[in-house]
């Protein structure tokens, strides 16, 4: 009596949670430019010393650089191709600042470290005199940690070993400050000459003001020059039309699934579609909860781990079936079902996780996109559909709740004797 309470308790809050939390869910989703639009920028590179030229490799690593600071600041999904010899067009969704966005993307090229003349000496605060440019640090290779006293600091890397040595020598003890266009960021003193190209930022910097400063020295480490030509707003590539006749199809070929498991499997059936509704709701929380940007790509990711969600519990109940038609009892049949089945599903789930985290690691934009719905949805179907389904039809068998072999879809002229 206690499990078939704890069954009904369970299923009741977690009705009971996903009715509540629903309609917020969706309506706070993000959409991607091809369901919801966005805007675009176009920008074009220029070299940042004179006698340089724009080349191909260093467009491309630009716009490499350029995504990886619009997902830095929390854009996923980013769209980011060069153009012709020298433009970068960037198209983004689910911004909700975009003159933000805009500020930050077009501050990296004129990131200057510099120290002050002789002339400076008459204007506290003055530095004329440019040390190292942002193309000077090696990308990203600003991180933020913790020195002894448990401050933050920066670590930086040059490219130039010999040329920091060298500034840092002859600025020992003094300032070398740091500009982004003629704004003074910070103003760190040398305190040591360096020779390995590495370099620690200390200051009374929280944990904020380090990352900002970091992730304004990774933009400072773009190789061109970005002025904005244009921006505009796009339209949706898919449309409302098209999303809601998505929608509607996804819904009524969910029914039919529904009906399927059901018909096929009885209680286990049951349990497997409250399983799967449960899937599909907390994919959304993890979407709502982690910002994810929700595209065609990743609404295609979701439907394959749905079918595979589907394929594990088809796998797990025939199983179990084929045991009871073997003659043993509904608890021998629904353990030995489930043990044999579960290696099999697990296989299935974990080579596709691998594919899909090797997609996500070489792969841009909208793969990546693609491949890491497709990571969420198979790690919640693991949680949801073995684990959580085992769960409650466990409790149903250890009750004696559904001691027939009908309640499984097994007729008894089917079952053999031992």
């Amino acid at each position: 009596m206690k499990r078939i309470l704890s069954f009904i308790v369970v299923v009741l809050i977690t009705t009971g949670v996903m009715v509540g939390t629903s309609p917020g869910l969706l309506n706070s989703l993000k959409l991607g430019l091809d369901l919801k639009g966005g805007f675009e920028i176009l920008y074009e590179a220029q070299p940042l010393e004179a006698g340089q030229r724009v080349t191909s490799q260093s467009l491309i690593q630009t716009a490499q650089s350029l995504e990886r600071r619009i997902n830095a600041l929390g854009t996923t999904e980013p769209e980011v191709t060069t153009e012709g010899s020298n433009r970068i067009r960037v198209r983004l969704a689910g911004v909700s600042n975009e003159a933000e966005v805009r500020s930050m993307l077009k501050k990296p090229a004129e990131l200057t470290f510099r120290s002050a003349t002789a002339a400076d000496a008459k204007k506290p605060g003055q530095y004329s005199k440019i040390e190292l440019r942002g193309n000077d640090f090696v990308e990203n290779g600003a991180v933020v940690g913790y020195n002894q006293l448990n401050q933050p600091e920066i670590s930086i890397k040059v490219k130039d070993k010999a040329k920091f040595a060298e500034i840092t020598k002859r600025l020992l003890n003094k300032e070398l400050a740091i500009f982004l266009d003629n704004d003074l960021l910070s103003a760190p003193t040398v305190r040591g000459e360096l020779t390995d190209g590495s370099a620690s930022i200390t200051g009374n910097y929280t944990r904020e003001e380090a990352n900002k400063l970091a992730d304004t020295i990774n933009l400072g480490a773009l190789p061109l020059k970005l002025t904005e030509k244009y921006s505009q707003s796009v339209g949706a590539t898919l449309g409302q039309l098209s999303l809601d006749q998505t929608i509607r199809a996804g819904l009524i070929g969910s029914i039919i699934i529904l009906v399927f498991m059901i018909a096929m499997f009885r209680v286990p059936g049951i349990i497997a579609s409250f399983c799967l509704i449960v899937h599909t709701w907390l994919v959304l929380a993890i979407f709502y909860l982690g910002g994810f940007v929700l595209t065609l790509p990743g609404i295609a990711a979701f439907v394959l781990g749905i079918g595979m969600a589907v394929d594990a519990n088809i796998i797990t109940y025939e199983r179990i079936k084929e045991e009871i038609k073997s003659g043993k009892t509904i608890r021998s049949s629904v353990i030995a079902g489930s043990k044999a089945s579960f290696r099999t599903v697990m296989d299935a789930n974990i080579t596709t996780i691998i594919a899909a985290a090797v997609m996500f690691g070489l792969g841009t934009g909208s793969v990546r996109g693609f491949a890491l719905v497709l990571i969420v949805d198979i790690v919640t179907s693991i949680l949801t559909n073995i684990f959580f389904s085992r769960f409650l039809l466990n409790l149903l068998v250890k009750a004696d709740a559904v001691k027939k072999p009908s309640y499984f879809g097994v007729k008894e002229s089917d079952i053999s004797a031992l």
